[in-house]
């Protein structure tokens, strides 16, 4: 198991101006960094390369991003940008020697509405086929897709890994795997380690969030029953912390952050990764 940090804690889409955090995250005891782009075809692969390279950090997850515009079950144009989007995050993984791009593919971020049973059928196999499609092209690359399921009042389309597993059965690609998020499976799972233990070998990416996406332990995630259950299934992938700062306006209105549950990002960073780190520990050694 590997624990890093998710670059949303210092920053609202990684860009050029954030590469040095790269060093900064590695001395606050990341083993990687989780890049989430909005913009991938302005960064500046080679550099960010080098930096990477630096820390020390080798195969840092893509974390991607869906406002409005990128949407796969939206009209044409949003499905297109969806899908060029997504390719784009697939292309700087592979020149990362990044294995996973993770994310809610499926749908923008904040669209929730009431369908009816066809109106739901005819979603789900818009979305498949587009996920056949992109995970044919990320096996070809040889990167990962992770889908993450979110909560009910962020989506409509998605919030369960058992909901999940049933769209990897329908696309049929093992490019194609669940990213597990401990915030959203505290609202929507019956039990989070039940859930993660029925998912299986299908968790390809995993984020530590607290359940007040403040730092994690000092909240009410059963983390001991989910570590006990990744541990079953023999999770050996990766876990980043995901938390977002109310001084990035941006972000934290898009999260709901209205209260801060931290002090400083090297707070959250150093005890929620020693947290992480001492958990897991006490499990393997059960």
């Amino acid at each position: 198991m590997r624990f890093g940090l998710n670059s949303f804690l210092v920053s609202s889409s990684f860009s050029n101006t954030d590469i040095p955090w790269i060093e900064v995250f590695k001395g606050w005891g990341a083993d990687f960094v989780e890049l989430a782009v909005l913009h991938p075809g302005e960064l500046d692969v080679p550099a960010l390369r080098r930096a990477l390279s630096d820390a020390g950090m080798k195969n840092n997850p893509v974390c991607g991003m869906f406002p409005p515009q990128h949407d796969l079950r939206g009209d044409t144009a949003q499905q297109q940008s969806c899908l060029d989007y997504t390719r784009r995050l697939i292309d700087l993984a592979a020149a990362l020697g990044s294995k996973t791009v993770a994310g809610p593919f499926y749908s923008s971020v904040g669209r929730c509405h009431l369908h009816t049973e066809d109106e739901k059928r005819a979603q789900f196999n818009l979305v498949a086929g587009h996920l056949r499609t992109l995970s044919g092209e990320a096996e070809k690359a040889g990167v990962t897709i992770a889908i993450e399921p979110l909560n009910r009042f962020e989506t409509d389309f998605m919030n369960t890994l058992a909901q999940a597993r049933r769209m990897i059965e329908a696309v049929g690609s093992p490019a194609l795997k669940i990213h597990a998020d401990t915030f959203h499976m505290h609202i929507e799972e019956d039990h989070s380690a039940t859930a993660v233990r029925e998912a299986g070998a299908l968790i390809g990416h995993v984020h530590a969030s607290a359940n007040h996406r403040g730092i994690p332990g000092r909240d009410q995630v059963d983390w001991v029953g989910v570590f006990q259950a990744l541990r079953e299934i023999q999770y050996s992938g990766d876990m980043a912390i995901e938390t977002f700062p109310m001084d990035n306006t941006t972000i934290a209105r898009a999260a709901s952050i209205w209260i801060q549950r931290y002090d400083t990002a090297e707070q959250v960073s150093r005890e929620g990764l020693r947290f992480l780190r001492n958990t897991w520990n006490s499990i393997s050694s059960q």
